[in-house]
């Protein structure tokens, strides 16, 4: 299958070469030429499928034209190797955990997906390629794991000083091999735009192979579409995947962009909300019409503090630029630091079931948002370990670190300072190479 970019100016790009290139020349995003529909076969037997064989029908409709039938197969299954439990929380609503993984987040599986594919395009041609990933939280952390000792890659994490988690950093700063974590003195939206930069810049394409483990791979966010299958798949065997409606704490878009990909593959989910916190550049889009970003604020739910999420481009592509037809089949909501605390320990209170400050906002929008007949999802993005000092002053009492957070915290760190501008970064890569 070949794809295009969001912008217009390049088509007709292979996978090998969208994966391997992650950003379009024209600075669009990559997108499948066609979303295959797969078939009510398939839906109606969902239910009986395991994990990983549901995974590999959905991945055989993006890549089985481009990957050999036994190295998806293999890749799938080594990507989902650890469970994905759907909880109920309340009479009707449920909390899908995608924490299971390595690092604890759910960008573990886009990562390890994009990680096996990349090394089987890189290992066909021998050549090294180097990742750079910006992070606001746990995509450093999945991604750095992910691609932690694959031959021929090297990995360069950019973060924002002071503005991840001491877990989150502990899990990207710690591992050295072929993975560089670099403390930029700046946000978020500063790091991914020295990312976008840096494959913009001739000079330094020209030295070294670069690519992004972002979601703006299509590579790191299509994998994501499999949680939403598998949600549904858990809603049937309890006969309520009737009107299903799915919450997704909202960042970069790339987490709800898959979600909307399985939904134009037939998956009926009834419509998504987003859940934004003070960054709520999307919600405004909703309200008005207009994309307008900004500066991102930081607040407790951290992962999600982004003032221009790249995947809002795939999002207006996907719906023809309409704002009639994304209104349809998204909603919105923004919560400040009080509204997801106290969104929080409620929960806790009522329910015993512990949220991190992400899943927060998740939850409380279905709470304020599911009308009579609907049944919720929320994804539960992270274990609410990875914010232990925050998630400890709200509920007043200690939060378990699970044995996997506990290894991340025993290493040393190593980062490199880096300022904000591109001219440094660029300077740094040219020399490290």
């Amino acid at each position: 299958m070949n794809y295009y970019s969001t912008n217009g100016k390049v088509s007709g790009v292979s996978l090998r070469q969208a994966v391997i290139k992650g950003l379009a020349d024209d600075k669009g995003l990559f997108m499948p030429d066609v979303i295959k529909r797969l078939p009510q076969a398939f839906f109606d037997t969902i239910d009986t499928l395991s994990f990983q064989e549901m995974a590999y029908t959905v991945a055989d409709t993006f890549f089985g034209e481009d990957v050999e039938a036994d190295a998806l197969k293999r890749i799938v299954y080594e990507t989902l190797n650890f469970d994905v439990p759907l909880v109920k929380v309340s009479n009707s609503i449920y909390s899908l955990e995608l924490f299971h993984g390595p690092t604890l987040a759910f960008k573990d599986v886009g990562a390890r997906f994009m990680s096996r594919l990349l090394a089987y395009f890189v290992n066909r041609e021998g050549d090294d390629v180097n990742v750079l990933v910006a992070t606001s939280g746990d995509t450093g952390s999945a991604v750095a794991n992910g691609f932690l000792g694959v031959e021929g890659v090297h990995v360069y994490v950019l973060y924002p000083k002071g503005l991840v988690s001491p877990i989150q950093e502990c899990q990207f700063t710690t591992l050295g091999q072929n993975i560089t974590a670099l403390e930029v003195d700046g946000t978020f939206d500063d790091c991914q735009a020295l990312v976008k930069n840096a494959f913009m810049d001739k000079q330094l394409n020209a030295k070294m192979k670069l690519t992004s483990a972002n979601s703006i791979n299509v590579a790191r966010f299509l994998p994501q579409a499999f949680y939403y299958f598998y949600a549904y798949a858990q809603l049937k065997k309890l006969g309520k995947a009737d009107n299903v409606v799915v919450c997704v704490p909202s960042g970069n878009f790339g987490n709800i962009t898959a979600g909307l990909f399985g939904k134009r593959m037939g998956l009926p989910i009834k419509r998504f909300i987003a859940a934004n916190n003070r960054n709520d550049i999307f919600l405004h889009y909703l309200r008005t019409g207009n994309y307008v970003p900004r500066p991102s604020v930081a607040t407790i739910a951290n992962a999600m503090d982004v003032g221009d999420p790249s995947n809002f481009a795939r999002v207006l592509d996907l719906y023809n630029g309409s704002h009639e037809a994304i209104c349809a089949d998204i909603s919105g909501c923004s919560y400040d630091d009080n509204q997801i605390a106290e969104s929080l320990k409620r929960c806790f209170e009522e329910t015993g079931y512990l949220l991190d400050p992400h899943g927060a906002c998740g939850y409380r929008a279905l709470c304020e948002g599911l009308t009579a007949g609907e049944t919720g999802v929320f994804l539960e993005t992270a274990h609410p370990a990875k914010f232990k000092e925050t998630v400890e002053k709200i509920i007043g009492t200690e939060v378990a670190v699970p044995a996997k957070l506990q290894a991340f915290m025993q290493g040393e760190k190593q980062s490199v300072p880096m300022a904000k501008t591109f001219e440094a970064f660029k300077s740094y890569l040219m020399a490290d190479k």
